[in-house]
């Protein structure tokens, strides 16, 4: 029965997408079945093959070998805080960002990460039928994070139409980054963080693929050839012979990615702290009202039906709801930090429903980030049209995360 429900609301989701559609006559219906088709094989081939699960198992345990070799710093420089039996949060998760961001940005200094994300991007758009570049985006904020991916992208945001960068906008809610992966396998079921992370990409392109869906012509479906980031090339200010912008010397580019990872690093601890301490005082207020009453239990009601829609007994449906709503209205690092300890007894199915709905940046917090990013790059028409799209953003994450979620949920019980 539950099997069948999961079924049921894998077909609302999408019928979601449908009704929320700003040009139903304009979709693609073969391009959205193929990604579906596509996305359930892969979900089903990393969750229910030994060769997958040994692909995703792999992947996480090689991630978590990241963070050992990160805690070699961080034990020459804080000895008293990784000699614990138990590691704090901030140590565990954060800390280790100071190395893998570096590792990252050193990879596509030397060029190896873009040559990555160029040949993957050009093989998903043949397979999709989807645009060159919005294909192209989907694998870069994979690796690289919503902002950075816009940021790098500037020069082809500049070029292309206002709708198609409020495409690249709706999908920019439903990434990760590579360099943040090794600290959620520290919280969550690895195997399902690297189930979840190429499913979201596909997912992200069949969502805007109905919600907003844009006919680009072959003249235009292009990916502009860049250095660097077109902010990067007007700050660097020095050219070559050709009238490029010079590269910058490594350990220049080295010092400054580090320092990048710090302000990484105290963004998400403000975040995480102020989201708790917010949403205790809420909490604290609610109750003043009614003991029964908590941010938790509301968000749960809103959410309940499409928590109920993963094919989940009534009981863990209305946990996982408030689980959902708390991760919308904060971030996903504070429901991993809440279920760290004890998700390893939850059922296989809601493990893995739970886990694979939190990888991502889906929240409250996102839009503002993506904004304000937008703002910085594109015109006043094309940024207004994107401010005036917030609910489509909003809705664009959270139909990803939902899908993901049902699609990996029908193969784990």
């Amino acid at each position: 029965m539950y099997l069948a429900i999961n079924v049921v609301g894998l077909v609302i989701f999408l019928a979601i997408g449908y009704a929320f559609s700003k040009d139903r006559h304009a979709i693609n219906w073969r391009g959205v079945l193929t990604m579906v088709v596509f996305n359930l094989v892969m979900a089903w081939f990393l969750t229910s093959f030994s060769v997958g699960r040994a692909i995703v198992e792999g992947a996480a345990a090689g991630f978590n070998e990241l963070m050992k070799i990160a805690y070699v710093g961080i034990e020459f420089a804080i000895p008293s805080m990784v000699k614990v039996k138990q590691m704090d949060w901030f140590v565990q998760v954060l800390l280790p960002i100071l190395m893998v961001v570096p590792l990252f940005d050193i990879l596509t200094y030397i060029g190896v990460l873009p040559w990555i994300i160029k040949w993957i991007g050009r093989g998903l758009s043949k397979l999709t039928g989807q645009p060159k570049f919005e294909s192209f985006f989907a694998i870069e904020m994979m690796f690289l994070g919503n902002t950075e991916a816009l940021a790098v992208s500037s020069l082809q945001l500049k070029q292309i139409n206002a709708k198609r960068n409020l495409t690249l906008a709706m999908m920019s809610m439903s990434c990760v980054t590579a360099s943040i992966i090794g600290s959620y396998t520290q919280m969550m079921p690895g195997e399902y963080i690297l189930t979840a992370v190429p499913v979201n990409v596909i997912n992200a392109l069949t969502v805007v693929a109905m919600l907003n869906p844009v006919k680009v012509s072959p003249e235009e479906d292009t990916i502009a050839t860049m250095k660097g980031s077109a902010m990067a090339e007007a700050e660097i200010g020095d050219v070559d012979a050709n009238g490029e912008p010079k590269k910058e010397p490594f350990f220049s580019f080295l010092g400054d990615s580090i320092l990048g990872a710090g302000r990484l690093i105290l963004i998400i601890a403000a975040n995480v702290i102020a989201f708790v301490a917010l949403a205790a005082l809420i909490n604290k207020l609610l109750g003043l009202i009614n003991p029964w009453l908590s941010l938790e239990h509301l968000l749960g009601i809103v959410m309940y039906p499409f928590a109920w829609l993963m094919g989940l007994p009534a009981g863990e449906a209305f946990q996982f709801s408030q689980y959902m709503g708390m991760k919308l209205v904060t971030n996903e690092f504070v429901v991993m930090g809440q279920v760290t300890d004890t998700i390893k007894d939850f059922a296989p199915h809601y493990k893995a429903v739970l886990t694979v709905f939190v990888t991502s940046f889906a929240n409250f917090s996102t839009v503002g980030m993506i904004i304000g990013c937008f703002k910085g790059i594109v015109d006043r028409e094309k940024n207004d049209l994107i401010s005036k799209n917030v609910g489509y953003m909003l809705l664009s994450g959270i139909l990803v995360s939902l899908l993901s979620a049902a699609m990996v949920g029908l193969f784990v019980w």
